[in-house]
């Protein structure tokens, strides 16, 4: 609230530091929820009934993953179905990189600077890709231009340790 002044805030980042603090304050809950005698006792106790099925879902950090098992006679798992955050966030980030494009690119040449940008935009809705390419900088990046008709006008490929290679060829599946 101080950060936006009492207005909203719609800064790509703010997301994640609001995640941050919800993680928080969810950990504060569950201390108090793991001590609550009303919890511990009566109708919201497992009966101990085998019902061979359940479905979960929780806020994480990056954002809503849902999951839905169901185990056979054995207890081996016979069904998964996971809908995790990068699913939920993927369409944020798409609108994100988007927004990067339209502000940055001149249409004809990928810069590092860009790339950089990208790669805020991504982790800003994605923070378990941080912890995935540990230090900023160090996410490896594949990132084609293409004009209008398809025709690949740059290809640079950012390793893991940042070095830039760019690479005119079209890279697989795209048209040349």
């Amino acid at each position: 609230m101080a950060h936006g002044q009492g207005a909203p805030v719609h800064a790509t980042l703010a997301y994640h530091w609001a995640r941050m603090i919800e993680a928080l304050h969810a950990a504060e809950v569950i201390e108090q929820l793991l001590a609550d005698p009303d919890i511990l006792s009566g109708d919201l106790m497992s009966t101990g009934q085998r019902v061979g099925e359940g479905v979960g879902i929780i806020e994480a950090p990056r954002g809503t993953l849902i999951h839905h098992y169901r185990v056979g006679d054995d207890d081996l798992v016979t069904m998964c179905n996971l809908i995790v955050s990068t699913t939920h966030n993927n369409q944020a980030m798409n609108e994100a990189v988007r927004s990067v494009a339209r502000e940055y690119l001149d249409g004809q040449e990928l810069t590092e600077g860009l790339l950089n940008r990208i790669e805020v935009a991504i982790r800003a809705y994605d923070p378990c890709l941080s912890c995935a390419t540990h230090a900023l900088g160090q996410m490896p990046l594949d990132v084609s231009l293409l004009d209008a008709d398809g025709s690949v006008l740059d290809h640079v490929l950012k390793s893991h340790d940042g070095s830039l290679r760019r690479d005119l060829a079209a890279p697989v599946g795209l048209p040349a």
